[in-house]
């Protein structure tokens, strides 16, 4: 993410939006009650848009970092940065959320280690099948004792020397520099462990990929759990409105002489009930956030703003065998699998070859000669063949365990399409009767809604008691509960089936109706 967009997220006001039109019925039901009611403050509508005071950086005494501040990060004595909050809510969209997960999940950033680890392992395998030029220059004096090497001058005399011309103790000074070449000329086993070596980097890349869709998968859950939380937030609180509206019209009645105190206490334990469901609604929004931080690499005090609501769309059919065809040719962890198993068989025909003989040059060229004096060309080239000639235990040895770990992963291969098969059947399963739970839902929420103006026309016209009341304002509160909880739950199963078919950091959007 650029830094202008960075500094944008960064600039929006702090505002939750949550299901759009959920809490509103309850709210306006409650000003109506409210209206009823004689000298009666009318209880206000509660917003679609929720704000929550973070609190103060000075409220409390700063404990000592243990570690250093670096370009408004935070660095630790071994290098690691760690990534502090801003100092206000960051506002995040869906996609900028999967962004930040992209860059800074840690499950992610090791599998990307792993594999950056293993494209330096093929080099070093690449090495063994190309030249390997190296120069060496070196100069060195000694002074040698012929006489101690068993040199005797008197023996020089019968080729026509004198004994006194040829000194005992010589002193040679000689400098030399040389060109050294080695190279394999032909060596199978070296090259099919190559070749293995590149799909096994294969292998990683599509590893880091399933990554990838696992993140998109977890953020994209998260995200949308958070935003139900503060759907469920703010029909809690609508919720609470109108119970407070019905303790108030309560007690006046009672006051008045014209309800008994049952009535009253009624009304006080709904009112307080609710409350309770308001807190546990905060408390499990917030540790949600929190996750959603865990999830994204981002610090657990990072302050969030989600921008985005909870969408809903009826996602168009697909027949089961076009998804199976599709997941067939996108699932990651399917081709890896293949991938690993190509490597394999390339490790088997290594251990296949290696009885038969390598070729491999190596020589050099270069200038000998005294320090001071004349120097000559020298130069050395020989050619080596290797042939085994006893090694059949460790040759059949090494192809039994290719052969094992080849039959191995073409088990796990038949066994994850066998897998694939049966989550793409639970996922579509899963879309189709959440989907059909998230239309009865909504029936459900409106039903709630004129049973609850019913009876509040009742309670106000002296026809019945406030247990009525009480009773369809927790139907209500039901209802929209399982409005919000469908709604949820349709949507991961429809991030699980683009999961299981392979597209989820390419469709998601499509898959949710974004």
């Amino acid at each position: 993410m650029d830094a202008k967009r960075r500094s944008g997220l960064s600039c929006r006001t702090a505002v939750l939006t949550p299901l759009k039109g959920f809490g509103v019925l309850s709210a306006a039901l409650s000003v109506a009650l409210s209206a009823g009611a004689q000298n009666v403050t009318p209880a206000p509508l509660v917003s679609a848009n929720i704000a929550y005071p973070s609190p103060s950086a000075d409220a409390l005494p700063q404990a000592p970092s243990a570690v250093a501040a670096s370009n408004g990060a935070l660095q630790t004595s071994g290098g690691t940065i760690v990534p502090r909050a801003t100092a206000g809510p960051l506002s995040l969209s869906l996609e900028d959320a999967i962004a930040f997960a992209m860059k800074s999940n840690y499950q992610l950033q090791q599998l990307r280690i792993q594999d950056r680890a293993v494209r330096g392992e093929i080099l070093t395998v690449e090495n063994a099948l190309l030249p390997t030029v190296t120069a060496t220059a070196q100069t060195n004096t000694q002074e040698l004792n012929l006489a101690a090497m068993g040199f005797k001058p008197s023996a020089l005399a019968a080729f026509g020397f004198t004994p006194g011309e040829i000194p005992v103790i010589v002193k040679v000074n000689t400098t030399s520099a040389q060109l050294n070449v080695d190279q394999a000329l032909f060596d199978l086993p070296s090259y099919f462990l190559y070749r293995a070596a590149q799909k096994a980097a294969d292998a990683t890349r599509l590893g880091v990929g399933d990554g990838r869709d696992k993140v998109v998968l977890s953020v994209g859950n998260a995200y949308l759990r958070i935003i139900a939380d503060a759907s469920q937030i703010t029909d809690a609180r609508a919720l609470l409105d109108a119970d407070n509206a019905v303790l108030r019209q309560a007690t006046l009645s009672h006051d008045a002489g014209i309800a008994p105190n049952i009535d009253v206490l009624r009304a006080h334990v709904q009112q307080q009930t609710q409350q309770q469901a308001v807190i546990q609604a905060e408390n499990t929004w917030e540790k949600d956030k929190i996750a959603l931080n865990r999830i994204m690499g981002l610090p657990a005090d990072q302050e969030l703003t989600l921008t985005d609501t909870i969408p809903y769309a009826d996602l168009a059919a697909m027949s089961h065998e076009d998804a199976l065809k599709l997941a067939l040719a996108n699932r990651k962890d399917l081709q890896m699998l293949d991938v690993e198993a190509q490597a394999t068989e390339r490790e088997r025909k290594a251990a296949r070859y290696e009885y038969l003989p390598t070729l491999a040059f190596n020589g050099y060229y270069g200038v000998l000669g005294e320090t001071t004096g004349l120097y000559h060309g020298v130069f050395t080239a020989q050619g080596t063949m290797k042939i085994p000639i006893f090694k059949e235990a460790q040759f059949r040895g090494e192809r039994e365990v290719a052969d094992a770990q080849l039959s191995s992963l073409r088990q796990q291969t038949e066994s994850t399409k066998i897998t694939i098969d049966q989550q793409i059947r639970s996922s579509m399963l899963d879309v189709a009767s959440t989907a059909e739970l998230v239309k009865y839902a909504k029936s459900n929420v409106e039903l709630a809604a004129q049973e609850l103006d019913d009876t509040v026309q009742r309670y106000k016209a002296g026809v019945d008691d406030s247990l009525p009341v009480v009773q369809a304002q927790a139907t209500l509160a039901d209802a929209q509960a399982r409005l919000i909880n469908s709604t949820f739950q349709n949507n991961q199963a429809k991030l699980g089936l683009a999961r299981n078919i392979g597209v989820v950091e390419a469709q998601y959007k499509t898959y949710l109706g974004h």
